[in-house]
């Protein structure tokens, strides 16, 4: 999960599993893979750098 903020300053948490593609228009665009959009107000090169680190903390966690 990774925290980002909606055009309308409101934060939210998005799981980063499901998101498709990225897109600068000049907002950032969010496409999941159901095809919902969701426009947030971090640039492109931020939601890739959380994207990034929250899948090396998944590798962090341990086992049960």
């Amino acid at each position: 999960m990774i925290r980002l903020t909606r055009l309308n300053k409101k934060p939210f948490v998005l799981n980063a599993e499901v998101i498709k593609f990225l897109e600068e228009t000049p907002d950032t665009v969010v496409t999941l893979l159901g095809n919902e959009r969701v426009v947030v107000s971090e640039p492109v090169d931020e939601v890739v750098r959380r994207v990034i680190e929250y899948r090396r903390s998944l590798r962090l966690l341990p086992e049960d």
